[in-house]
């Protein structure tokens, strides 16, 4: 059922003569040839309209990428406390978590400000310690008649040397590696 075309002033070329045999090369709705049929389309927008997805908002605030690593590194040290406290035993893998938490949280909110890496590797180096001391905290309490606050807070020195004297090569791998893995985290969540 097609309806009969009108004729036209201009001779006709049969289809395999126009444009490489495209009837509807060079034609644009407003009539004006452009050799480009989607020519008034947007990127990304099959059938002209906007894109399906908005675009990302723009994640450069270096002050909420710090924020934002200190409230991880809290956290993460807590949990690697909860964790030594709970094994009575240094975890490398936590340890790796802990700096990757924080230098991802910071590279997520912060973006790609170069200081954040930096400071994610030291937060890490922070929260690995304190995690560390509170872990022998938690062992501590087991076995004293105080509290692991009243150790972490009336006796730090006297915890800071329990710690020094369980410290060995690891503890101080662990330390490296949170700290590489904070600046790694922080790097790739700000892609």
């Amino acid at each position: 059922m097609s309806q009969p075309v009108p004729p036209s002033d201009q001779p006709q070329q049969p289809y395999n003569a126009q444009s490489g045999g495209n009837p509807f090369a060079g034609q644009q709705p407003g009539g004006a040839p452009t050799g480009n049929p989607f020519a008034g389309q947007q990127p990304g927008a099959p059938f002209g309209g906007a894109p399906f997805a908005p675009p990302a908002p723009a994640r450069d605030n270096i002050a909420l990428g710090l924020v934002a690593a200190v409230v991880a590194a809290v956290v993460a040290a807590g949990i690697y406390g909860a964790i030594i406290g709970a094994t009575k035993h240094e975890i490398g893998y936590a340890a790796v978590g802990v700096g990757f938490v924080v230098g991802f949280a910071s590279g997520k909110v912060g973006g790609r400000n170069p200081v954040l890496p930096v400071v994610s590797a030291v937060l890490a180096l922070v929260a690995v310690y304190f995690g560390q001391l509170l872990g022998e905290a938690m062992i501590a309490a087991k076995e004293l008649p105080v509290t692991v606050s009243e150790l972490f807070f009336d006796h730090f020195s006297l915890l800071n040397e329990a710690w020094k004297a369980d410290s060995n090569f690891l503890t101080y791998v662990f330390f490296v590696i949170a700290a590489v893995a904070a600046f790694s985290g922080a790097k790739k969540a700000a892609e």
